[in-house]
């Protein structure tokens, strides 16, 4: 069920959600955490369908900023969506004009839960510092998504500059089983020190430059990234040891080989991870990410 609320006020919403809960029990209580998600002028559906998708896991309560740029008066103009449109919780859209759109902070206040977690979460062109945009300081958690952006891997460079404990990045959260993988492989005999990483992937992918950013980091070698055009995200990681090289190849994207020195070839469905399964992984925490806070400050700077 979809309520539009033209010319209304956050409070109005508010009182709408109230009644709706005690007239039909069609709002769920037992949510989680507030997820605020900025969208600017950017696509409210596809953002709100990852919302939804990730609530099923984590019942929340979902409000969308979307400004209207086509009017100057100051006015909010809401949605509210329950039941089948709204996953496992309810979603508010507020698209504010005029001097509203500065004040988006100002409006999400009354539609908070009380006593719950807040995450804020940049679908596409994140702040230029995270923790100090207004919705931003009121997050315990702040999720961006550099792959959405025009230079992914100048906003991760950027991202590393201002980093602060609560920031994560969705880029980051897409390597989750690569890194699973590859550690697996290094934590069996002959446990050899790697003497050399070679990452191949997209150009412009920042996922790819997070993976060697780690690998650079944590095993203190030399790493070379292989960029390559049209490529399906990260198509390869090669650790080079002494008695041979430990291979994770996934040239199409979807299945990877594992390729190790005395060993059968292992074949792993790998497929390219989808924004709705990231976003719920980051709702899974609402601590900071000590390694990515390392890989970002830190491991960038050790690649060449």
């Amino acid at each position: 069920m979809i309520i539009e609320m033209p010319s209304t006020t956050t409070n109005d919403v508010n009182k709408r959600l109230v009644k709706l809960r005690d007239e039909g029990g069609a709002v769920a209580l037992g949510r989680v955490l507030t997820l605020i998600v900025d969208v600017g002028t950017d696509d409210v559906e596809e953002a709100i369908e990852a919302a939804n998708s990730a609530s099923r896991e984590h019942p929340c309560r979902v409000i969308v900023i979307a400004p209207d740029l086509t009017r100057e008066t100051s006015e909010l103009d809401a949605q509210i969506r329950v039941g089948g449109d709204a996953g496992a919780s309810e979603v508010i859209v507020l698209h504010p004009s005029g001097e509203l759109r500065e004040h988006g902070d100002t409006l999400v206040i009354p539609l908070l839960l009380p006593d719950a977690p807040i995450v804020a979460w940049w679908p596409y062109s994140p702040p230029e510092v995270p923790s100090a945009d207004p919705i931003g300081r009121m997050a315990q958690r702040r999720i961006t998504d550099s792959t959405k952006c025009g230079d992914s891997v100048a906003t991760l460079k950027r991202l590393a500059g201002v980093y602060s404990p609560g920031d994560t990045d969705l880029a980051w959260t897409r390597i989750t089983l690569w890194r699973g993988l590859l550690a697996a492989a290094l934590d069996q005999p002959p446990y050899e020190k790697v003497t050399r990483v070679v990452v191949a992937g997209e150009s412009t992918h920042p996922s790819v430059d997070l993976i060697a950013a780690w690998l650079a980091q944590e095993l203190r070698c030399p790493v070379v990234i292989e960029r390559q055009a049209d490529a399906p995200a990260i198509t390869m990681v090669r650790l080079e040891r002494h008695s041979g090289p430990i291979v994770l190849d996934r040239p199409d994207g979807k299945t990877a080989a594992l390729r190790q020195p005395d060993q059968p070839e292992h074949r792993i469905a790998l497929p390219i991870r989808q924004l709705a399964e990231c976003l719920a992984e980051e709702l899974r925490r609402l601590d900071s990410d000590e390694v990515y806070a390392d890989v970002l400050t830190k491991g960038l700077a050790r690649l060449t």
